[in-house]
């Protein structure tokens, strides 16, 4: 059916509806007031409103459902199971293969390092070794260094022990030896020879003079420790040394003496 597209059929349809709906009632209730009451009129309607639509075709039936074969079970191939065996064996082998060889590696390393810590200390004991060594001997050397310096010490020690006990016994002799007595003798006369005798010295005059010479006779000291005269006696004899200077010298040089004194007399 062709529906229209002012909806004028469904309109026309719901009017014609009601206008029997209503005639019937009102037929209904003149017959009830003179006639028996009417049998109950059955009326089926479907109100069409202006929403309405036909309703929809129904679905198609399902298709027949084919029966599907049962899959075909094959049998399994022993070549393939074998090839598959084989490369499952082959990857377990490689991958133990490259285990081992990791592992070899690491063990490498690790002796690499072991070999390399084990070198280190023992060239660090060696070091420590030789230096010891060598403290060792310049401890021994340093000690003989030592030993023989205090040797050497001792021996230059009692020699000049030796030597200055020779020289005071030899002074000591020249002191008292002829020599001795003729150099003071000069030195004595050579200050007498000097002296300026003031006119107050004593007939019983006795001055001792300490002097201080050099070597080469220049007198650095000369003075009066005991005299029986006046102070211008005492400095014209000590006037008389200092003029002296330089004293005569020895021909022996075990004969000089750095300190003597002199004794002057009126009989001088």
């Amino acid at each position: 059916m062709v529906q229209d597209s002012y909806n004028i059929i469904p309109v026309t349809l719901a009017v014609v509806l009601h206008v029997l709906v209503f005639g019937s009632l009102f037929v209904a209730f003149d017959f009830d007031r003179d006639t028996a009451p009417p049998m109950p009129l059955a009326i089926k309607a479907t109100i069409v409103t202006d929403d309405a639509t036909l309703p929809p075709p129904p679905p198609p039936p399902p298709p027949p459902v084919e029966e599907q074969p049962e899959p075909e079970v094959q049998e399994p191939d022993p070549q393939e199971e074998e090839r598959q065996l084989a490369e499952e064996q082959k990857r377990i082998d490689d991958a133990r293969i490259e285990r081992e060889r990791l592992q070899a590696e690491e063990d490498a390393r690790k002796a690499a390092e072991r070999k390399a810590a084990e070198d280190k200390a023992r060239r660090e004991r060696e070091r420590e070794e030789e230096n010891e060594r060598i403290r060792q001997q310049l401890e021994r050397e340093r000690e003989e260094n030592v030993q023989r310096q205090r040797e050497e010490n001792e021996r230059l020690e009692r020699e000049s022990r030796e030597a200055l006990i020779q020289e005071e016994e030899a002074a000591i002799a020249a002191q008292n030896s002829t020599e001795m007595q003729v150099y003071m003798s000069q030195i004595q006369q050579r200050v007498w020879r000097n002296w300026n005798r003031p006119g107050t010295t004593p007939d019983n005059l006795e001055c001792v003079v300490a002097v201080t010479q050099v070597p080469g006779g220049q007198v650095i000291r000369a003075e009066v420790t005991k005299c029986n005269a006046n102070d211008i006696v005492k400095r014209s004899v000590e006037n008389a040394v200092h003029t002296a200077s330089p004293l005569p010298q020895p021909d022996n040089p075990l004969l000089f003496l750095r300190n003597f004194t002199i004794t002057f007399t009126h009989n001088d």
